[in-house]
């Protein structure tokens, strides 16, 4: 059993009493009392975010291993589905799920790939190439289509995506989703530097009053220092960007993977104690798991 698992369940059976076992309802009572880190785990796939529009297809953004889970939710629907991907960067651990995106296989279903590298097909198709993989992309049997960013912005029927250049070894973008007024950030893989604080009319109406923002927070502030120019940000400094661009949800993304649970939730209830010192009161804070839904 692995030493963190045992850890867990040795800090539950210490808060046990007898009271808690007298009943079923005493012990769902009890499950119910214990702390986030203890009852459940954050997760441990790579970056996958999908965003749920009025459209009838999907958007996701990057192709990590959590796109496996999603190919199975889709795959078990058993309809036609029509997908667009963006990817942020081609790190591995942004595409290493593709090949396991089960709807790329099926012929009813269709797959828009969209980034601003130019070259960003020819980066897919060496990930699936012998030695890194058995099969090529050309076994992929989903209608494919390749779009290289070259404006600002992409309409898909009612929605607008946008994408942005942030601070990451090798560079990586953001993208933003607009519909019916609402819109949503997705910044992973982001070491956020001064000029993303400034008042500038881009930085405004690109970040300011988002209703969601999910962005890399992968450090501690002491970390971070220490990490300088590794291309990821605290989960302070991204505390204080939202604060200071109004944003209304924050979301904790791209943990480090060393962290233990118990480490990630005190960060988030940092980030929420710091939002709150800051005067952003407007601003709710979650921290990304496994199946994490938010509705805005």
């Amino acid at each position: 059993m692995p030493a963190r698992l045992r850890s867990k369940i040795s800090s539950v059976v210490q808060r046990i009493t007898a009271r808690d076992l007298e009943s079923q309802e005493a012990r769902e009572r009890f499950l119910a009392s214990l702390p986030e880190y203890l009852f459940s785990t954050v997760g441990g796939n790579t970056a996958c975010v999908e965003v749920v529009t009025g459209e009838a297809c999907r958007f996701i953004f990057d192709a990590g291993t959590g796109i496996r889970e999603l190919g199975a939710e889709i795959a078990a629907s058993k309809k036609p589905t029509a997908c667009h991907l963006f990817f942020s960067h081609f790190h591995w651990d942004h595409l290493q799920g593709l090949p396991f995106f089960s709807p790329a296989f099926d012929t009813r279903c269709s797959i828009d790939f969209y980034s601003p590298v130019p070259a960003f097909r020819e980066i897919l198709e060496q990930q699936m190439q012998a030695p890194n993989f058995p099969i090529s992309m050309d076994a992929m049997g989903a209608t494919k289509a390749f779009h290289v960013l070259a404006n600002d912005s992409v309409k898909v029927g009612g929605v607008e995506v946008r994408h942005r250049p942030m601070s990451h070894p090798g560079g990586c973008y953001s993208y933003q989703v607009r519909e019916n007024g609402l819109k949503v950030i997705y910044s992973t893989d982001t070491e956020l530097r001064e000029e993303d604080f400034r008042r500038s009319p881009e930085n405004i109406d690109y970040f300011r009053d988002a209703d969601a923002l999910i962005i890399d927070s992968q450090y501690t502030l002491g970390e971070a220092i220490e990490k300088y120019n590794w291309g990821h940000s605290s989960f302070s400094l991204a505390a204080d960007f939202a604060s200071s661009w109004r944003i209304k949800r924050l979301v904790l993304f791209h943990h480090e993977p060393s962290y233990s649970d118990r480490k990630l939730e005190g960060m988030y209830k940092n980030a929420q104690w710091y939002i709150e010192h800051l005067g952003g009161k407007g601003t709710k804070v979650s921290l990304a798991r496994e199946g994490l839904e938010i509705e805005v």
